[in-house]
């Protein structure tokens, strides 16, 4: 079969999309019905068959990979040989506000749905952007593999960071493209995190007695104001990186995300806990500001404040250069499609690239989503948008897998700090 010509296999790719227009919807409608909330991680084979079944009949090659043993992973891939470009998604979802969000519906051509946004949306329109492809006869130099993965909403423990474990992620990969709710810009770049649990205890008395109790409140309160002078310091620091508004520049720092303690109004209260999140810069030191943090908990046992912390999530600044050979593809693919000019920006959280990049592969974030409506009671994705970028990913793999790769310029993909 002679190749199409770049130009008219662009357009048939349009063509194709917009014809399966309702299938894509309909495909992650069907996602949205499975309540695959993480934590606790609840629905996640049932999620990982429903991927698996409509990617076969998409016309790819499929195989269920779990190397955690708790956390399907679905591949699905398209063409033979040479090297791969990965597109990668995650499946799971933040708890819901309301059991309705698992009723998906389309008002005003936008679909609405807890994970329409974050990215249940974003995993139907790469499965799409592949069927586009086979369907239009183009015939890849190397491999495009849909990744699809669980637990990404708590830093992926049992999807992405079990694969790459597993050797199961080539590190001389062309790239990852992954499909996060972006709001019309790429993100290249994360910041680190350190999300942690600290647990104040005392001795409960009825209030009557209460000279007889220590108030583990007053020591929560005591130890808070601490990480609150640390927040305060924080704050004052500022990215380089590309990212808006302004005030998204401040280096984060959470307090009280998570707060429990006492069993009554009438009784010293013997255990609070309150959580904290830290979201360093890339420019910041991370071991240093992992220290800090500790190091504040240790100053309050010191002073006799009966605490102890619990970090349960923990990952460091990633970056990918924007001018690489995916960087370069997918702007080309971004103006192409949308006729404007691709953003690259530092993602306001963290990112599943960074473990992509931790191996030296470049990755990317490009997505139909809202980050603004992500996680809240009303979340929705514009079905524009799902084809819009479903077309940008098409584009994006059609150009980086047209070409031999002797000469292939990846980009600097790197862990920072």
């Amino acid at each position: 079969m002679k190749p199409a010509h770049p130009k008219s296999l662009a357009a048939a790719i349009r063509h194709q999309l917009q014809r399966d227009e309702a299938d894509m919807v309909a495909f992650a409608s069907d996602l949205i019905r499975i309540p695959s909330e993480n934590p606790p991680g609840r629905a996640y084979a049932r999620c990982a068959r429903l991927i698996a079944s409509r990617l076969r009949e998409l016309g790819l090659s499929v195989r269920t990979l779990n190397p955690s043993g708790v956390g399907p992973c679905v591949s699905g891939t398209f063409g033979e040989g040479g090297r791969t470009l990965y597109f990668s998604g995650h499946y799971d979802v933040v708890p819901a506000q309301d059991r309705a969000q698992f009723d998906p519906v389309v008002r005003k051509r936008n679909l609405h749905g807890r994970g329409s946004a974050d990215m249940k949306g974003g995993i139907a329109a790469m499965a799409f952007a592949v069927r586009a492809l086979i369907a239009c006869g183009f015939e890849p130099k190397g491999r495009l593999v849909s990744m699809s993965v669980p637990d990404e909403e708590t830093s992926g423990p049992n999807g992405t960071v079990a694969l790459a474990a597993a050797g199961l992620l080539e590190r001389d990969s062309l790239g990852m493209l992954t499909m996060e709710p972006t709001s019309g810009v790429v993100w290249n770049a994360n910041r680190g995190v350190l999300s942690m649990r600290v647990v104040v205890r005392g001795r409960p008395a009825h209030v009557g007695l209460h000279f007889r109790g220590v108030n583990a409140f007053r020591g929560m309160l005591t130890v808070a104001g601490m990480f609150a002078d640390l927040e305060k310091a924080v704050s004052e620091r500022r990215t380089a990186f590309n990212i808006s508004p302004e005030a998204a520049r401040r280096s984060v720092l959470l307090l009280g995300g998570e707060m429990a303690g006492g069993h009554n109004f009438n009784v010293v209260p013997e255990c609070v806990s309150f959580t904290l999140d830290r979201r360093p810069n890339p420019e910041e030191d991370f071991d240093a500001e992992r220290e800090a943090l500790f190091d504040i908990v240790k100053r309050a046992q010191a002073s006799g404040i009966d605490c102890e912390a619990e970090l349960f999530q923990e990952g460091r600044s990633a970056a990918t250069d924007a001018d690489g050979d995916l960087g370069r593809a997918l702007a080309s693919s971004i103006r192409g499609v949308t006729g404007r000019s691709a953003r690259f920006e530092l993602c306001p959280g963290v990112l599943e690239t960074r473990h992509y990049a931790a191996l030296g592969i470049p990755a990317l974030a490009y997505g139909p989503g809202l980050l603004s409506v992500s996680h809240g009671p009303h979340e929705f994705v514009a079905v524009d948008k799902l084809l819009e970028c479903a077309e940008v990913y098409a584009l994006t793999a059609m150009r980086l897998l047209s070409q031999d790769h002797g000469a292939f310029r990846p980009g600097r993909a790197r862990r920072l700090h």
